[in-house]
């Protein structure tokens, strides 16, 4: 099992003093915590960096360099601390197929994670951009299912499959389907190699940014700025300069962007995009 070096620092960012008990609800405020805290972002594979996921790389980058991540820097990273804590947790895996078929056969490539408490099971995630769940979910259970913000339910075809759908303007979308599937280390390398390098992956030279607020969600692609409450319709706009989008990325979503030349042409070169749509 994987260990966190800092551990202590990690708790300190989720405004823990000393370690909370593992109980439904330190889970329960963890998840809420660590989505309103660190940011979804892939701005390593935006610009075709390697994007590494043994923990040190991990922790260095998110709890140190400031920066944030997506499901299999998050996700790992989070569920060594709920292991640390004394939960009873796993790794699974599961097929994005938002914005499509719910039954559409997509690539394994979204990572979260199974939780065990007095012998009820639950899914916690906390690395699925804009539309993460920001309160763990019942496993065993078709009912709807109230969060920090939107509503979600899980349905089971019966064959060991799971899907996840969030509620949205009165419209239940498909998120993501998974099953309880064991992995090893080699599954996360192989879905994490696909999503960093695969020139059809959505994480390749396009900009998603994800972080959530109470009640509100805020999130970037890449132009595309929006700030999603619950109680008022959406506020969007587009950004328009590369400045704009640093300001954005530091200011709202709390990153630590990295400079460097070729992130610089990156979202010059998506700034130029927009305009010409």
């Amino acid at each position: 099992m994987p260990v966190l070096t800092h551990s202590r620092l990690y708790l300190q960012r989720l405004g823990y003093d000393t370690p909370p008990a593992p109980t439904l609800q330190t889970l329960q405020d963890l998840q809420l915590r660590h989505v309103c805290s660190f940011a979804f972002e892939n701005l390593s594979s935006l610009v075709r960096l390697p994007v590494p996921i043994d923990l040190p790389s991990v922790e260095q980058k998110v709890l140190l360099d400031g920066r944030g991540g997506y499901c299999y820097e998050l996700n790992q990273m989070f569920l060594a601390l709920l292991q640390e804590l004394g939960f009873d947790a796993r790794g699974i895996t599961g097929r994005v197929v938002m914005g499509g078929p719910p039954d559409a056969r997509t690539a394994r490539t979204h990572r979260l994670s199974l939780v065990t408490l007095d012998g009820v099971r639950y899914i916690t995630d906390v690395g699925f951009g804009g539309m993460v769940p920001s309160s763990p979910l019942q496993l065993d259970t078709q009912a709807v299912q109230a969060t920090a913000h939107e509503p979600y339910r899980l349905t089971f075809d019966g064959q060991g499959s799971y899907t996840l759908w969030a509620q949205v303007a009165e419209e239940w979308r498909g998120l993501y389907v998974f099953d309880l599937q064991v992995q090893a280390a080699i599954d996360y390398e192989i879905g994490n190699w696909y999503v960093s390098t695969h020139p059809n992956s959505v994480f390749v030279g396009q900009l998603k940014v994800a972080r959530l607020a109470p009640g509100k969600r805020h999130t970037l692609n890449n132009t595309h700025y929006a700030i999603h409450s619950l109680d008022r319709p959406s506020e969007k706009r587009m950004l328009g300069s590369a400045d704009e989008v640093v300001q954005v990325l530091t200011e709202t979503f709390g990153i630590r962007v990295p400079y460097s030349v070729s992130l610089r042409q990156c979202l010059d070169g998506l700034v130029q995009a927009a305009t010409q749509q």
